[in-house]
Formats: C-alpha cells, sequence, structure tokens
C-alpha cells in the first residue's frame, strides 16, 4: 500500500524539528537590555539575604550584597546570565572536548589538549585552598548553576553547537583560570620542533634570541598549529600595555593607572565589567568569564593592571633515554561529533607530559619530547588575585601575589595614598643555564633540570620611582637577577609610553585615554628612513617619485587617514622575501617576516646582499610596491576591524556571525595594537586591545571602562556590540564606586529574593 502523505509530512517535520533552534542561531532574534533584564532569575536563589543589582545602559552589573558569599553567588548569576554560552565553551576547551562541536576536524586539537592537561595540579590546589577563598569560589559557582537550573531557554549558539549545560564545578572553574594562564612561548616550540636539526637551525634560533622573537608565530605553522595558535591568543592574556602614574605626576593630586589587555579580536570579549560591594570587597572592572575575581580594576584603596610578563614557564626536554617504567601511559577517548569517538594515547613523565605524541607538535622521528610547565605547579592564582584586591599598599599588593603561578604579569599598583609600584607576580624556575643553546634540553644532564622554583616576594620589585611614572609592555625586563624568559615585544611600546608619560608635568586620565589610543610606531618611522635613504642612494628614486616622496613624508604614525602605511607596508611584503631568496612571505622563514626581525635584522641583512643583487631586490620590491600602495589613500582603507562573533570562523555559515568592518589606525607595535602580518592589501587586524581600563585615585568614582565589543554574550542582544562606537572614538564608560552615584548611572534595579534564612 502507497505511504500516505500525511504520516510522511509529520515524519519529516519531526526530522527538521530538533534544526529549527539551530537555524534561529544564524538570525537571533534581536533582543534589548530589558528583555534580557526579564529572564533573569530573582526568586528561588541560593542567598541568605537580599541582594540588589544595579544595571546601567549597557548592561554592566553593580552587584550590592550584605554577605561576602551572598555577593559571590550573585556574581556567579551575573556570569551565567551575559556569558553563560562562553563560558560553557571554555570548559570545553579546557578539557579538550572541541570535537564535541567541530566533529572529526577538531580531533588532532582536542587530543593536544588533553596532552597538556590543563586539570593536572587542580585537586592539590582545591585542597589547599584558604577555607575563605574556597567559600567565596564555591557561592560563585552555586551561583551559575542556580543560574542554569532556573534559566528558560539556553543561549542561541547551543543548539548550533550542540551544547548543553553541564554542572560547573571548582574543578572546571580552576581549569578555565589554568587555560587563561598559558605560556604563549608554546607556539613558538611546536613550530620550532619539527625543524629543529635542520641545516641552520642552530643560526636561526640564535636569531630568535637575539630578536626576542614574537612566541605566537615564530616559526612555520601547518593548518592545525595556526588553529591551536589562534584558540590560545584567544583565551590567554597574551600581550597589554600597562602605566602608573604617581601623584606628584598627576593633576588631580591622586594616582592614575591605565590598562589594555591585548587579544584575539573576536566576539564575545574575554573580559567581561562588573562592580559590587560587600562587607569585604568594593570594587569593580574586569573580569574573565566563570572566574570569581577582579583581574584588571580599582578599588576604594587601590587601582590595579598588568602586561605578560612573557617569561619563559615551559622547558622541553629530550626524555628518550627514561627507562619505559617512568613513563606513564592512558587512554583517552574523543566523543566526536557526526562521528565515531577516537582513542588517543596520553603519555607523561616527571618531566611532564610527552607533546611529541601529539600531531600538532610533531618532532623529528624518534624524538621523546616532554613539556615542564609552571601551570603543573599546585600554584594559587585565584587566592592571590581576590587578596590582591584588597590589598592597601603596594608592599601588601606584593605580598598577595605570593604562589601566584601562570600567566606571569607584570603588575602595576596605584593607591590612593599616591603611590605606585610595579610587581612581578610570577613562579620561575631557577635554572643553571639560560638561554639554553638549543631549544630542547636534554634530560640526563642534571645542569638542565630546575633547580628549585621562585615566586613574587623572592623577584625584583619597584616602588615610587623618582620621576613618578611606571609603564610595561611585555619587554624585555631590565632587572632581574633570576632569568625570566627570551620572546619578548621589543621594546618600543614601552619606549612610546614613557615618552608619552613624560610630555607633561601632570597627568590627567584624558592624558591616559590618550595613549591607549596612540598609533605612533617609533621603530617604522626610523626604518622608514633609512629605506628611503637606500633606495635613493640606489638611484631608484626617479622611476617611482611619488611612491618614494610618500615614504619619505611618513613620520611613523598608523593613523587610519595616514598616507604612509601603506606605501611601508606594501615595501615590506615585497622587499623582506626578496632578501631571504624567497618568492612570497609564505615562503621563508615565519620569524624573519615578524616584526621583530624585520627591524633587528632588514637593514643589516639588506646592506650584506652584493650591490647588484641588492639594487636589483629594491628596484623589484619598489615597483611592486607602488602598484599595491596606489590602491589605497589611507591606511585605514587597508587595515581593517572586523566585528565577529568567535562563530565567525565556522566554514561556510561563519559569514552569519560578522557584523562589519571598519577603517581603524594602529599596528603591531603601536600602544594601540591592531596586528597583522606582512600585508600588501585589504586585511584584518587579528589581535590587539580588547578592552580599556582608566582611574584616578583621587576620586572613587573617577574610573572608566571600555570593551571591544559589549557586555552581553547572548546572540542578537542590544549590548552584543554597543560599545564598539566608544571603542572606536576613545569613549568610555564610567564605573562608579560610591553608592549614590552608583544609585543614579545604574538605575535599574533586580531585587534578588533569598530562600535561606
Amino acid at each position: 500500500m502507497a505511504e500516505q502523505p500525511m504520516p510522511a509530512l509529520r515524519r519529516l517535520i519531526a526530522a527538521l524539528a530538533p534544526l529549527v533552534p539551530a537555524l534561529r542561531a544564524l538570525a537571533p532574534r534581536p533582543v534589548t537590555a530589558a528583555d534580557r533584564l526579564a529572564v533573569f532569575p530573582t526568586r528561588g536563589l541560593p542567598l541568605s539575604r537580599p541582594v540588589d543589582i544595579r544595571w546601567n545602559d549597557h548592561q554592566i552589573p553593580f552587584v550590592e550584597a550584605e554577605t561576602d558569599g551572598d555577593l559571590a553567588v550573585a556574581l556567579g548569576l551575573v556570569h551565567a546570565h551575559l556569558r553563560g554560552g562562553q563560558i560553557a565553551l571554555l570548559k570545553r576547551v579546557a578539557q579538550g572536548r572541541l570535537a564535541e562541536i567541530a566533529g572529526p576536524v577538531a580531533r588532532d586539537l582536542d587530543h593536544i589538549l588533553r596532552i597538556l592537561d590543563f586539570r593536572h595540579a587542580a585537586d592539590t590546589v582545591i585542597d589547599r585552598m584558604p577555607q575563605d577563598v574556597r567559600d567565596f569560589a564555591e557561592a560563585f559557582i552555586t551561583g551559575v548553576n542556580a543560574y542554569h537550573a532556573l534559566e528558560r531557554a539556553p543561549p542561541p549558539e547551543f543548539a548550533l553547537l550542540g551544547l548543553r549545560h553541564e554542572p560547573y564545578t571548582l574543578r572546571d572553574m580552576w581549569t578555565i583560570g589554568r587555560l587563561a594562564g598559558t605560556d604563549i612561548n608554546w607556539l613558538a616550540y611546536f613550530g620550532l620542533l619539527r625543524e629543529r636539526g635542520t641545516p641552520g637551525f642552530a643560526a636561526t634560533w640564535a636569531r630568535m634570541l637575539k630578536a626576542g622573537a614574537n612566541a605566537t608565530a615564530s616559526f612555520s605553522m601547518d593548518e592545525g598549529q595556526e588553529a591551536l595558535a589562534t584558540l590560545l591568543t584567544a583565551t590567554g592574556r597574551s600581550g597589554s600595555n600597562c602605566v602608573a602614574v604617581a601623584a606628584s605626576r598627576s593633576a588631580s593630586g591622586g594616582a592614575l593607572i591605565a590598562s589594555d589587555p591585548h587579544l584575539a579580536l573576536s566576539l564575545p570579549n574575554l573580559w567581561v565589567v562588573a562592580g559590587m560591594r560587600s562587607p569585604g570587597y568594593h570594587m569593580a572592572g574586569l573580569m574573565v568569564p566563570g572566574l570569581p575575581f577582579v583581574a584588571v580594576g580599582r578599588s576604594l584603596h587601590i587601582a590595579w593592571g598588568g602586561t605578560n610578563m612573557r617569561s619563559a614557564s615551559s622547558d622541553l626536554y629530550d626524555i628518550s633515554g627514561l627507562p619505559p617504567g617512568e613513563i606513564e601511559t592512558r587512554e583517552t577517548v574523543i566523543r566526536t561529533r557526526f562521528w565515531r569517538p577516537a582513542r588517543r594515547k596520553v603519555r607523561r613523565s616527571r618531566f611532564g607530559p610527552i607533546v611529541s605524541d601529539a600531531k600538532l607538535a610533531r618532532s623529528r622521528p624518534g624524538d621523546t619530547i616532554a613539556l615542564r610547565w609552571i601551570g603543573h605547579e599546585p600554584t594559587d592564582e585565584i587566592t592571590a588575585l581576590l587578596r590582591a584586591s584588597r590589598a592597601t599598599t603596594p608592599e601588601d599588593f606584593r605580598a598577595a601575589f605570593a604562589g601566584f603561578g601562570v600567566s606571569a604579569q607584570n603588575m602595576l599598583v596605584a593607591t590612593a595614598a599616591g603611590r605606585i609600584g610595579q610587581v612581578m607576580a610570577a613562579t620561575l624556575p631557577l635554572r643553571t643555564r639560560f638561554p639554553p643553546p638549543d631549544p630542547v634540553l636534554d634530560a640526563a644532564d642534571p645542569d638542565s633540570h630546575w633547580q628549585g622554583l621562585v615566586d613574587a616576594p623572592g623577584l625584583p620589585w619597584a616602588t615610587d620611582p623618582p620621576d613618578g611614572v611606571l609603564a610595561t609592555a611585555n619587554n624585555r625586563p631590565t632587572d632581574a637577577a633570576v632569568p625570566v624568559g627570551f620572546f619578548f615585544s621589543p621594546d618600543e611600546r614601552v619606549r612610546r609610553l614613557y615618552a608619552l608619560l613624560g610630555a607633561k608635568p601632570q597627568l590627567t586620565p584624558d592624558d591616559l585615554a590618550a595613549l591607549q589610543a596612540d598609533t605612533l610606531s617609533l621603530d617604522a618611522g626610523v626604518l622608514t628612513r633609512h629605506l628611503v635613504q637606500v633606495i635613493r642612494d640606489a638611484g631608484l628614486a626617479g622611476g617611482h617619485a611619488a611612491f618614494v616622496d610618500r615614504l619619505a613624508g611618513w613620520d611613523g604614525d598608523y593613523a587610519a587617514d595616514s598616507a604612509g602605511p601603506p606605501a611601508f607596508e606594501a615595501l615590506l611584503f615585497h622587499l623582506v622575501p626578496r632578501i631571504h631568496g624567497a618568492s612570497s612571505a609564505d615562503a621563508m622563514p615565519r620569524l624573519m617576516a615578524q616584526w621583530n626581525a624585520i627591524i633587528a635584522f632588514l637593514p643589516d641583512d639588506l646592506a650584506a646582499l652584493a650591490p647588484e643583487r641588492r639594487r636589483q631586490v629594491l628596484a623589484e620590491a619598489v615597483g611592486l610596491a607602488a602598484a599595491d600602495a596606489a590602491a589605497f589613500p589611507a591606511w585605514g582603507d587597508m587595515h581593517r576591524m572586523r566585528v565577529a562573533h568567535i562563530l565567525g570562523r565556522l566554514p561556510v555559515l561563519g559569514r552569519f556571525f560578522s557584523f562589519g568592518d571598519y577603517p581603524t589606525g594602529g599596528s603591531r607595535e603601536t600602544p594601540m595594537k591592531t596586528a597583522h602580518g606582512l600585508v600588501r592589501g585589504r586585511h584584518d587586524a587579528s589581535y590587539g586591545s580588547m578592552a580599556r581600563h582608566v582611574a584616578d585615585l583621587s576620586d572613587p568614582d573617577a574610573s572608566w571602562v571600555t570593551l571591544f565589543g559589549g557586555q552581553d554574550g547572548w546572540l542578537g542582544s542590544a549590548n552584543a556590540a554597543d560599545q564598539i562606537p566608544l571603542w572606536r572614538q576613545g569613549r568610555s564608560i564610567r564605573l562608579p564606586l560610591r553608592p549614590e552615584t552608583v544609585a543614579r548611572e545604574f538605575p535599574t534595579v533586580l531585587r534578588l529574593e533569598a530562600v535561606r534564612r
């Protein structure tokens, strides 16, 4: 008998029904701030007393609680409300469970993430946590889980990605914190393993050490390593600028601070803004979704920020000679969406996990390479940062970082008493030889082993400098008896910051906001003048006079309306590969395409060429660059800021999550960092300032913040990207601390009812 059409139609509808919520994520319904707050649960919550959460128009909350425990619960509720989907994704990244979302293509990523084992020391640290810190952290987790238990609907992207909420645990929280503390040196290590031992590698390694190569892209990487690099730079605090100004240099008479952390540019932002007041905490600033502390912000007594120290917190060891009995082996099952599970081997030694087992960190045949990382030691960043936020002096602030491990930070602090200080918040290994002659150490050599660990109280620090200013920008430390690292940013950002701080005898918060938007590259200006002279000396200026004049008239300012950067960047794009005998940027060692190496070696490498070869290289590069640059009157025509959700990286579907792009200023090492590689045409900035914070300690209400994007991670929310205009214009949102100001500027109030009496 022929099948009846109605049952067949019903079966088709039933088969397609699960796709409907997924399709909604591709065209989410616009949601106002009022709509979003209307779904925030206010009853049946695990609180001992009522809590008020005040909200401003940007959906930034200020939590007012009568107990510290209730504050923590309310913060957990807020994080789950604003970034529940993001926390779920961070948890799966930290656990190596991306294949559950993306299918078989993510198995290699999951394998290396599981080998890196972000959870390794979790149980030990949790057992050792001071009771007050553990109580606060567990109350935060209670808030996250309570929100999801009462949630009316999961985030729109859950159906698309095949996600569902799982209980959030203290172990999950700690693991996300470890993910955020990733050692960015790994990206260089994994890229160089396969090149180690090849002809010329020793010279390349020596150049790398001299240049202080940017560890995020030092050697050639395949597609999988590129994906890992993107993942780790999107979740780890790998960059940043921070400055502090003492009261003696402040127009208001109060100490000042300004911070702008750098991350891969995508939405939702890795920072969420919150203010809070309880008996033990009165502060406001930037928090990482899923973590209970303010990482950058201010209290009534101090303001703080920091930059990645770029410390060598890891070492690679050749453990080929270890007896098999010293290697622990287990099998891990990678559950895979749309496919059957995969089984992979995970091995560990006393020198750490064996990373050479992973395809994305594979070395030469026969090598067995282990990774020893400070992040596998039982350090406690949650306790340190909660303690630091309650400090009142630079000395208290420094003492709070005892036991802080990863990622190592140069922390700056400004106090209400007008003082400033700089603290090395880190745990560093003591080494006999540093830097090593080879990036892989011999485990059989006792002198290669760590000789102990030293943390913040044992590391150098600075306080109250005579000139009244401090600045840090991932630059090489100038005073550290303990070896710190070898992959640092060039010092041009920190030189520019100090120049701007020294330009006026008395500084204001507006001056610091202008500093964060500065687009001058000192070294680009110097290199441009050198190249113009070399081109003229070679007799090549006449044939491309307009192009050379365009270069000669540029001072290194990467303002969006500047005409010089397109000419300079197009010249570098064609010149740098030719100096190294390569046909294109993709065909040359990635190290030599980095800004560190360009400013360190390009003039000498060009001069070292035979005269005829040098003239040929210059002629070809100038001719091609002139043609490329002619299409771009200004830097903003070439250099763009793309506003897109992290799902915008998905193949095919990614276009649904792109919200436009616009011209932007800045470059690789300008204070307003909007990084890029060698470019000759229109391109997107890939990495830069994801948030800005400025505070004046003379006034409890003088604190301001801006996010790249917005507060709310909910697709379709009016507050998902509403701060982009502020970010572009250098404007900000005030984060006051006085209760009466908070009441006026955060007018929407949610009263959370208690269920425990």
